[in-house]
């Protein structure tokens, strides 16, 4: 990257869970179940569920004002809102975020691409920055996934959680931590039936075998070709953070990029997979545990339904994490 060059940099993280913690024991008895065979099979314990009265932009607007505080900031020109449960088909849920920030003249949208919305709206949110569209973006990764899990469907009612999680990004050098330094997406509508809301159902429906089988080697794929197109090796990333789907998919990811012991960054067993906001809740906590540095390497990669998948890579900056 050439000094001077204009760049969409994180400046800001912030995240937002619901109080409400359902734990594997409280689905054991219900689901004909246990904790052992969830998380032998999941790596989750435990995940955040909203109460009936929150919504998804409830739940993204505390994450886009956490992340405004922690870049020092009360205000941005673009809010870009991820996410497979919108609060209704129209109109989309980003401009009722904008306006509960006090953004209220904004560009504000929503964003679908399932588990991979988060990367997706930061590789859109960043070419519009360094195109001169915006001078800042809210990507705001939101899912209340306790609106459209079957309860009693065991394949998905262990695994999916509610909550949000932000950044900030503010244009610019191209050259400082923070800086988004490439961005790759990919889809392949042949598999839009494996992770799929049919229509005229309410519920979420998975072929979980059929995913697991087509994630890992995708996501391995993606996160070799963004590491390549930076001139890094797998062996120089420091941090690997993949879409909390599964534990298993993720050790599988990092074992076949040859990625180094204790790079790869994962959080599912407390908050479960939480789709579109599951990697910037996998930063904060990484970044509140000490486990990313300022100038860190960082590969983020994604895959989910569509099918979509994504990658993107970045220096970690100097950012403090802040909590709804």
């Amino acid at each position: 990257m050439s000094e001077g060059r204009t760049s969409a940099v994180l400046t800001g993280l912030g995240t937002c869970l619901p109080e409400r913690i359902v734990t594997n024991e409280d689905l054991a008895g219900r689901l004909d179940t246990s904790h052992e065979w969830i998380h032998s099979r999941t790596g989750i314990a435990r995940r955040h569920v909203a109460d009936p009265g929150t919504s998804t932009a409830d739940l993204a607007a505390a994450a886009g004002r956490a992340a405004l505080e922690s870049a020092g900031r009360s205000d941005c020109d673009l809010v870009v809102v991820a996410t497979t449960t919108p609060d209704r088909a129209c109109p989309a849920t980003a401009p009722a975020v904008a306006s509960a920030l006090g953004l209220t003249g904004a560009g504000a949208f929503d964003l679908s691409a399932v588990c991979s919305g988060f990367v997706y709206g930061l590789s859109v949110a960043a070419a519009m920055i360094t195109a001169g569209t915006s001078r800042s973006a809210l990507v705001i990764g939101a899912e209340r996934y306790s609106a459209i899990v079957d309860p009693e469907d065991r394949g998905t009612a262990v695994i999916f959680g509610d909550g949000a999680g932000a950044v900030l990004l503010e244009g610019g050098d191209a050259d400082v931590p923070g800086a988004v330094l490439r961005t790759e997406l990919g889809s392949d509508g042949t598999g839009n039936e494996l992770i799929t809301v049919p229509p005229g159902e309410r519920y979420l429906r998975m072929q979980g075998r059929e995913v697991y089988t087509r994630a890992v080697p995708t996501m391995v794929e993606s996160a070799r070709r963004i590491a390549e197109s930076v001139g890094w090796r797998p062996e120089d990333i420091d941090a690997f953070v993949g879409h909390q789907a599964n534990l298993r998919i993720l050790e599988s990811v990092a074992k076949r990029l040859g990625m180094p012991p204790g790079g790869l960054i994962t959080n599912i067993e407390d908050v479960g997979n939480t789709a579109a906001a599951s990697i910037p809740l996998a930063l904060a906590q990484a970044a509140d545990q000490g486990r990313l540095q300022r100038g860190d390497r960082v590969v983020l990669t994604a895959f989910g339904g569509g099918l979509t998948w994504g990658s993107a890579a970045l220096h970690w900056p100097d950012v403090r994490p802040v909590h709804r």
